[in-house]
């Protein structure tokens, strides 16, 4: 049976703040329960601790440094495409949050690019199947991937045009309608939603655009790594997006609002946090301070939602986590009424933009990804 410990106790371990303690539960890193005898107060799980503070104190051998690298550590592959810089997320130089103030998706692939010129995302054929949703999108990149030329050997202009033309693939599987227009006003007119959704929906996918080398973009390297063709890397980032823990955490905040509209905001919380369940929508480990991608769309877009808006309160009053960029795009779509998948249409359209700019930048460095394991099993004659 697992022992449990007092906040204090927590605190004195792990040396750390309150906030920072409550963001460590917040990410799943640490489990949480009402204490018995004062359901007012928490307890938390002391093995997470104790795991958590052997980590803190791990001294910086090669091998200490190498797995850290892997999870949350400083960064293992060279880009100049771009970085978490004291809270700001940068492209190329330039702040995301200020390009989403104006720029579409094709404008901000430039910008990631490194064109002269906006991209252009080929809507698919008008006799293309209209069948919209996660499926379709990666059997589409599926069959894309299937028919296309390897990379190796190729121009970086040969590899962003049929990058290109696999977003816009993508972008017709997860909703978009035909026509010449920017990529936000045909997926808004799939969803039937007026020009200030629209525009919202653009601010939305210029903000999802890229995020250094987080676990989509680095399944994208990697493939890309080993020679695949454009299609085959963008698919990778797909299948890894997916995940509840990334991609599809915008799902469980979804489902985090339905359970706060059924049983009130204070005891979803509650219950979420006893039950050891990651809480979804809020804290982000490179934004200590803050998400600046949902502080920015938060801004531009309202929260009229008091079902979130409770929410909110209650996950920061209870974690010191401040919303993420999850929780925005819960926002937006509740606020539109767009459909109920609508948080990983747009994170999956945005992000295959960075996907493909590191699909080439890894591409041209000629260089393979192949990470060495740090073996603990038994060896021969130790049988």
């Amino acid at each position: 049976m697992s022992e449990w410990l007092s906040r204090e106790e927590a605190l004195e371990r792990l040396r750390v703040r309150p906030q920072t303690l409550y963001a460590y539960v917040s990410r799943g890193r640490i489990g949480m329960r009402p204490d018995r005898a004062d359901p007012r107060r928490s307890e938390y799980r002391a093995d997470d601790i104790a795991a958590l503070a052997t980590r803190r104190a791990r001294g910086r051998s090669p091998s200490a440094i190498a797995e850290s690298a892997i999870a949350w550590g400083e960064p293992s592959i060279a880009t100049a495409i771009s970085t978490v810089w004291h809270g700001h997320l940068i492209y190329r130089g330039r702040d995301a949050v200020a390009l989403s103030d104006h720029a579409t998706l094709e404008e901000t692939a430039a910008v990631l690019w490194a064109l002269p010129e906006p991209v252009r995302f080929e809507a698919p054929p008008p006799d293309a199947p209209r069948q919209f949703g996660r499926g379709p999108a990666f059997a589409q990149l599926a069959l894309l991937a299937g028919q296309a030329r390897p990379s190796l050997g190729r121009s970086a202009a040969s590899l962003c045009a049929d990058a290109a033309r696999a977003i816009g693939v993508l972008a017709g599987a997860l909703g978009a309608e035909a026509g010449p227009e920017p990529v936000h006003r045909r997926l808004a007119r799939g969803w039937s939603v007026g020009k200030d959704g629209a525009e919202a929906i653009r601010r939305a996918l210029v903000l999802l655009a890229d995020h250094e080398l987080n676990a989509s973009t680095f399944a994208a390297r990697v493939a890309a790594s080993t020679g695949a063709s454009p299609a085959a890397c963008l698919l990778a980032g797909l299948t890894t997006l997916s995940g509840p823990r990334h991609g599809g955490a915008g799902e469980a905040v979804m489902h985090l609002a339905e359970d706060a509209a059924r049983h009130g905001a204070d005891a979803t919380i509650r219950r979420w946090l006893g039950h050891d369940r990651p809480l979804p929508g809020f804290g982000h480990q490179l934004y200590p301070e803050g998400d600046p991608r949902a502080a920015a769309l938060l801004a531009a877009i309202g929260n009229t939602d008091e079902t979130l808006r409770s929410l909110e309160a209650a996950a920061i009053a209870a974690t010191g986590a401040p919303a993420n960029i999850d929780f925005a795009l819960a926002v937006l779509t509740r606020g539109l009424g767009l459909p109920r998948d609508a948080p990983f249409h747009l994170f999956a359209l945005g992000r295959s933009v960075g996907w493909a700019a590191h699909m080439v930048e890894q591409i041209v460095s000629g260089s393979i990804i192949r990470p060495r394991g740090r073996y603990e099993g038994l060896l021969p004659g130790q049988l």
